[in-house]
């Protein structure tokens, strides 16, 4: 996965360090976006360095932030590399996780996602779903 990625950074004259190839190396390998502590456990390299490959990936394109309903802003890779996807989000602990519809799920909720933009007279470029609940834990 991460020659396209290296591709797309040469094509913006960015380069693909080490510290940015741990990075998307890491985003790979979650379920869901993750925050710079939940990375930062993952990786083995300064927070200040976290923050700023995330940065140049994220003017990039290639990774995308998510600000959290606990306030926390957490990081994934775009949906050109991991494919379009929803999230389910914890009300509590703010943990957030994929969550993939079947083909008709996602037609269906395309339709009503055009229904409703229609009704406010706007055109959709794309949608994003997030179902909020408690997971186990915060029961």
């Amino acid at each position: 996965m991460t020659e396209p990625i290296a591709r797309h950074l040469e094509a913006r004259g960015i380069r693909y360090t080490r510290a940015r190839r741990a990075v998307v190396e890491a985003l790979e390998a979650v379920d869901g976006p993750k925050s710079v502590s939940e990375l930062g456990d993952r990786l083995a390299v300064p927070q200040s360095s976290l923050y700023r490959s995330l940065a140049v990936l994220g003017d990039a394109g290639v990774v995308v932030a998510h600000h959290g309903p606990d306030g926390t802003t957490r990081f994934e890779l775009a949906e050109w590399i991991r494919g379009h996807h929803h999230h389910l989000v914890c009300a509590g602990c703010g943990a957030v996780r994929d969550l993939a519809l079947t083909a008709e799920e996602e037609e269906r909720l395309q339709e009503l996602v055009t229904e409703a933009a229609g009704r406010v007279d706007v055109e959709v470029e794309d949608h994003a779903l997030e179902i909020v609940h408690r997971c186990e834990e915060c029961r």
